[in-house]
Formats: structure tokens, C-alpha cells, sequence
């Protein structure tokens, strides 16, 4: 059998359905009498009807022509009806079974659709047993025609699916190699700009290109964070600030002497844009804060990041100076240009908030209050 299902077609004038056009019929059945009747009375509706004398006669039709639906009788001479059936479920492509026999026996039509039969039906001239054989025959004919529709649907779906994850892989996969090659460039940048601090002996210029890498090198940590992990639309957000706070941690032992910096965190993702801007902020408040807070070299600053529901409450403070002490210009201070409150307050127009600062009577304390998802 080729698999194809015939389409409906339209009512018959005494109301009942016709079977569809052309509708094969192989019908089983050692009462020839019988099989002459079922034969003529079907093709009168328009079924083409076959007929087999046994069980083999019929196994052996199943396997060379192609039908759309198959009646099977019973009580056969040699193989019967439940042998036959499951020999007919063996073969590739096989129609729909309906299972015909004259004995009122509910055990033999459980047998039977256990067996695979797609319909049941008792076999009795007298109580119109040929509208029942063809509605059998339509209804399985349909039942065919709706499986084969829904495993077709489903195998399309499942390709859709398979097609959606592959592209899905494929954009990750290019999106890590994108991150890659942006954060190996970014990180080129920033080992020259180092080399170039060191090469130069105006503290103004070495100061300058030393923030300019420590800002370029808060970039290139976000794109090193997207290609080594598992999420590429987010960043765990403490842990990469934390990142940012190790390297200058360095650095205040280099410069700053005494200077310790801590973070307290809570585990927060947010995308990458959103990262970037959070750690530039950082970066520019911790270094103000090493620069001038602590004119003695030794201190602390504590950087905070909480999350109060959707919002993220995101703190850098000291114990120093404070605001209205002057910035220290003896002892070889560079004064300070100004570039990082402006770099600052662009960063959190980004976030979509205000840097405040907090007042206390020692110290400085800078907050920021911001979404922690952006407004849609």
C-alpha cells in the first residue's frame, strides 16, 4: 500500500456519507455468498471490493495490492481471522483492519482490537450489517487519514524545533566568537596603554593613560565574561564586579599602600550594556576614592551591590577625607580633571538614574539607585 487516504466525499441522498472515491476494499471471507453480497451492495456506494476466500488468500493480496481498508472474517478454514490480522499488522504499510464475524462474543472483539483491528463488527444479514461494514470502513479510513495528519504535524514541528536550536546554537557559537575577538582586542589595548603609562615620566600623562586602560580593561572584562560562559544575553553582575575590584585591589598595593577594598553582593544578572555601565561607574568611584580619600595610604573601601526586588542599590564609600576637604595636591597628587564625575554621570543617564551622594559627617559615600531590568 502507498499510504494515501482518499477525502470524503459528499452526503448520499438518504443522508448517510458515501465512501470516498475510489475506496479499495479487500474483503476476507469463506462464504462466497457472502463476500458476493458485501461486493455488490458496496459497489453500489462506490467501493471497489476485492474478495478473498481465506486467511492466506488475503495476506497474500495484502502484501502485493495496494487497498485502502480490509474486512476481516473470523471463522476461516486453515489460518483465522486473529492469525491472519496479526500477520497483516507484520507487513510495512498495511490498511486499516476491520474484523467481521457472526459470533455475539465480546472476549473475540477485545482479541481483536488488541490484535490491531481498528473496528468491530457483528456479522448479521438481517439488521443491516452492509451500512455498518461501510461505516466501519469510512470511520477507519478517516482514523488512518487523522494519525497519518497528526504524525505528519508532529514530524514538522519536531523539524521546526530541531531547525530553531540549531540556528539558536549557531548564534550563540558566533555571538562567544564575536565576545572572543572583541575582548582579545580590547585586552591588546589596554597591555598598550600600560606599556605606554610605563614608558612616559609626566605623572599627568602616566595618570591619564592609567585610567583610560583601567576603563578600557572594565569593557574587556564583560566581553571576556559573555565568551566563558554558559549565558551570553546576561552577566552575573557581582562576580564581575568583584573581577574589576581584584585588579585594582593590585593596584592599591602598588600605589595606594595600605588601601583595602571589599564588596558585598548579592548574585544579580543583568545584560551586558547594563554590566559595562556598572563597572565603568565602579571603576572610576573606587579609583577617585584610592586617590583621595586616605591622604596617609591606609583605609578602606567598600563597595556595595543589594538588590531590593527589581531594583539594584549599588554603593562605593570611605572613611577618609570627605568631600569638602581639599583634593591633595601635595605629595605629587595629580588634581583631578573632572573627566571622571562626567564619565560617571553618563554612565548612570545610561542605567537611568542619579548618583547621590550620601551625607555623613566623615567619608564619602556615593549611591545609585537603578532598574535592574531596562524599561521596555
Amino acid at each position: 500500500m502507498d499510504g494515501s487516504v482518499p477525502e470524503p466525499s459528499a452526503p448520499l441522498q438518504d443522508g448517510t456519507s458515501a465512501s470516498p472515491l475510489p475506496l479499495r476494499v479487500l474483503y476476507v471471507d469463506d462464504d462466497p455468498a457472502l463476500g458476493r453480497l458485501v461486493q455488490r451492495q458496496l459497489g453500489r456506494l462506490g467501493f471497489e471490493v476485492v474478495l478473498a476466500g481465506s486467511g492466506e488468500e488475503g495476506l497474500a493480496l495484502v502484501a502485493a495490492e495496494r487497498f485502502d481498508v480490509v474486512a476481516l472474517d473470523h471463522y476461516m478454514p486453515g489460518q483465522d481471522g486473529i492469525a491472519t490480522l496479526r500477520a497483516i499488522r507484520a507487513l510495512d504499510h498495511t490498511p486499516p483492519v476491520v474484523y467481521v464475524t457472526g459470533a455475539q462474543d465480546g472476549r473475540l472483539a477485545v482479541a481483536a482490537l488488541k490484535a490491531g483491528a481498528a473496528d468491530y463488527v457483528v456479522k448479521e444479514v438481517q439488521a443491516d450489517f452492509i451500512e455498518l461494514l461501510r461505516a466501519a470502513f469510512v470511520a477507519a479510513v478517516e482514523q488512518v487519514r487523522m494519525r497519518r495528519a497528526h504524525e505528519a504535524a508532529e514530524a514538522e514541528i519536531r523539524a521546526a524545533r530541531d531547525r530553531f536550536e540549531a540556528l539558536a546554537a549557531e548564534r550563540a557559537l558566533l555571538l562567544r566568537e564575536m565576545n572572543h575577538r572583541v575582548g582579545n582586542s580590547l585586552q591588546i589595548i589596554v597591555s598598550l596603554l600600560n606599556v605606554q603609562a610605563s614608558a612616559t615620566e609626566d605623572g599627568r600623562v602616566k595618570e591619564a593613560l592609567n585610567s583610560a586602560r583601567n576603563r578600557v580593561s572594565a569593557v574587556a572584562q564583560v566581553h571576556r565574561r559573555l565568551y566563558t560562559s554558559d549565558q551570553i544575553a546576561t552577566v552575573a553582575l557581582d562576580q564581575y564586579i568583584g573581577s574589576l575590584l581584584d585588579d585594582l585591589q593590585v593596584s592599591a598595593h602598588r600605589d595606594h599602600g595600605g588601601i583595602t577594598i571589599t564588596l558585598d553582593a548579592d548574585p544579580i544578572h543583568i545584560d551586558p550594556d547594563r554590566a559595562v555601565a556598572v563597572g565603568i561607574i565602579a571603576t572610576e568611584l573606587v579609583i577617585n576614592a584610592l586617590k583621595y580619600a586616605y591622604p596617609g595610604g591606609e583605609g578602606a573601601v567598600r563597595v556595595a551591590l543589594k538588590r531590593q526586588g527589581e531594583r539594584i542599590d549599588f554603593t562605593v564609600e570611605d572613611d577618609g577625607a570627605g568631600m569638602a576637604a581639599p583634593k591633595a595636591a601635595e605629595a605629587g597628587a595629580v588634581p583631578s580633571t573632572g573627566l571622571g564625575t562626567r564619565i560617571v554621570r553618563a554612565m548612570s543617564t545610561k542605567l537611568g538614574c542619579e548618583p547621590t551622594l550620601d551625607a555623613r559627617a566623615t567619608g564619602t559615600c556615593v549611591r545609585l539607585t537603578f532598574r535592574l531590568a531596562e524599561r521596555t
